[in-house]
């Protein structure tokens, strides 16, 4: 369970004023590693915050991705999921069961000849397959 103070400090430092739904879905993203999409941050928090609602949830998470504390990730098309883990890494998500998880990247000079010139900012790296539970079922 993350610490509600320190939740508190990063989003102060972030600019972003730290009301209770905003402190509720940060702190989910901070204890559930899932990456999960804003409707399950709701259907989660909705549970011991009967009042909340879904745009205060998309509102918290479109905010979040803003002023940098979240990034969303858009494996599939038809989804965005949400990681409160910033630094940059990679992802990888199994087709069979749905699960992504996180793997490291260097972020050192751009290695891509034809970016030669330009300003990277990010780099977002994304790989789709099976995991291994899901091939030895």
């Amino acid at each position: 369970m993350s610490d509600i103070n320190t939740i508190k400090e990063l989003l102060d430092q972030k600019g972003v004023k730290p009301s209770y739904p905003r402190l509720k879905v940060f702190e989910y993203l901070v204890d559930n590693r899932n990456h999960p999409t804003a409707e399950e941050i709701y259907e989660q928090l909705v549970k011991e915050m009967p009042t909340l609602s879904r745009t205060t949830v998309y509102n918290t998470l479109n905010l979040f991705v803003e002023e940098g504390v979240v990034i969303p990730i858009n494996i599939s098309s038809n989804e965005t999921r949400y990681d409160a883990r910033v630094m940059n890494h990679g992802h990888f998500k199994c087709g069979s069961c749905g699960r992504i998880v996180d793997f490291p990247i260097e972020m050192g000079e751009c290695a891509i000849k034809e970016l030669n010139g330009y300003e990277v900012t990010g780099r977002f790296v994304y790989f789709k397959g099976t995991c291994p539970d899901c091939l030895n079922k």
